[in-house]
């Protein structure tokens, strides 16, 4: 039993980890999906757009689902028609556009994910850049090559050129390598600018190692809490109205936040070192919901150090 317990607390600290692999290993069978059963090169002058959409399509779709799926997205855009202020807080104008940053570089995994699997593929690119009617990419491309390959450069995918078997081959083998190479590059890179980033905010950080790992702690705990009271006191709710309704009688008293304090808990959090929230409900329960006119109009707040929180 406490070996089971080891290894569920092994991985539910390693959560972020096995949610990238998740993600990876989806995006595998993904790419392998589409390239076996729903990509058919047309071996002709629309190459070029079929193969690019396929290449990167899906990494659009990824891209929206990603913020449509981040609950930051809807923090920093719910209510900004009604109230631009929450968006562009006053004398803090750029906060917007750091956390639509944040929003974006946390959305990208997923595409770059499908982008760095597919070319490393090679199949989308191959039928992209064979269908190019570009002098300079053919005479690179064609470069000690039958001069077949200037005008049939776009059969090669499929095979039918009227060159010979080896240098048909060659010639995929070649554009399957240029994909690679892209490929890896593109890896290396998100790698590196991952780190980077990752390091420019711990380096910025306003909190300690441990500090920071008990406010992720501290938050998730209480994403899950809030998840949970939500449902407890929505079934309570709905069954007084219930009970109501049918029996025709007044409602009780059933006590719930006030607008404002829903707007205060709704607002996406930074923090202070004089105080030490740990999130917006915790200022907003600290404050005891009491704030000003002005609080009100700039309700945006950004997340500094732990954008994840």
């Amino acid at each position: 039993m406490d070996a089971f317990q080891g290894i569920v607390k092994f991985l539910l600290n390693q959560k972020t980890v096995i949610g990238y692999s998740f993600m990876a290993l989806l995006t595998v069978g993904g790419e392998r999906l589409f390239s076996l059963v729903a990509f058919k090169c047309p071996c002709s002058t629309e190459n070029v757009v079929y193969g690019l959409v396929f290449l990167f399509a899906p990494a659009w779709v990824l891209l929206i689902l990603g913020f449509f799926l981040n609950n930051r997205s809807w923090k920093l855009f719910t209510g900004c028609c009604v109230n631009p202020r929450k968006i562009f807080p006053r004398g803090h104008n750029c906060r917007f556009f750091h956390v639509l940053g944040q929003i974006t570089l946390s959305s990208l995994v997923a595409p770059v994910m499908w982008l760095s699997v597919a070319l490393l593929n090679g199949t989308f690119y191959e039928c992209a850049v064979s269908g190019t009617t570009s002098s300079r990419l053919l005479r690179l491309i064609c470069k000690d090559k039958p001069i077949e390959c200037w005008k049939e450069l776009h059969k090669v995918s499929c095979g039918k050129t009227s060159m010979t078997p080896t240098d048909n081959e060659e010639l995929k083998l070649s554009l399957q390598a240029q994909s690679q190479i892209l490929g890896w590059f593109l890896i290396c890179s998100a790698s590196f600018f991952s780190l980077l980033t990752t390091c420019v905010t711990r380096c910025r950080s306003k909190v300690s190692y441990l500090q920071l790992d008990f406010w992720k702690t501290y938050a998730q705990k209480e994403k899950e809490q809030l998840e949970n009271t939500f449902l407890d006191y929505a079934k309570k709710l709905s069954e007084r109205n219930l009970k109501c309704f049918f029996e025709n009688k007044r409602p009780d008293a059933f006590p719930l936040p006030t607008f404002a304090a829903w707007e205060a808990a709704s607002e996406l959090h930074s923090f202070h070192q004089s105080r030490q929230h740990y999130s917006t409900l915790h200022r907003v329960v600290e404050d005891s919901l009491e704030h000003s006119p002005e609080d009100d109009e700039t309700t945006m707040v950004l997340v500094g150090t732990a954008h994840n929180v």
